[in-house]
């Protein structure tokens, strides 16, 4: 997986990013270009809103999962146009959601950030 592990680049991403928010998450992208094309994507479940880490960690599974289904779009645009991608995706309900929930919402993100490159 393409994990955005920099910590300039994560604080690059929110202080600089573009945001938006597609229930049930708050979503941030950072696009510059580069002739290094890079998807680099951060998930967070905050603790505030799931005290148990088994429901994070269940949440932030199904968004992994959902993203790993759908990314194959968003790389292509990137590649198109040679572009670099920063994306976080922070699970912002205080719900349980399903996967379906979780996988439309991440599917129309990619497409919202896909059109912005």
């Amino acid at each position: 997986m393409e994990r955005l592990c920099s910590l300039h680049a994560q604080r690059r991403l929110f202080t600089e990013g573009v945001s938006g928010f597609v229930y049930p998450f708050r979503y941030t992208t950072y696009i510059e270009e580069s002739t290094l094309t890079t998807v680099e994507v951060l998930f967070s479940v905050p603790k505030r809103n799931h005290k148990r880490a088994n429901r994070r960690n269940l949440l932030r599974r199904r968004t992994k999962e959902a993203y790993r289904l759908q990314k194959q779009e968003l790389w292509r645009v990137a590649e198109s146009r040679g572009v670099a991608v920063d994306l976080a995706l922070v699970y912002s309900s205080k719900d349980v959601v399903s996967y379906k929930t979780i996988e439309h919402a991440v599917r129309r993100i990619l497409e919202e950030v896909a059109v912005r490159c």
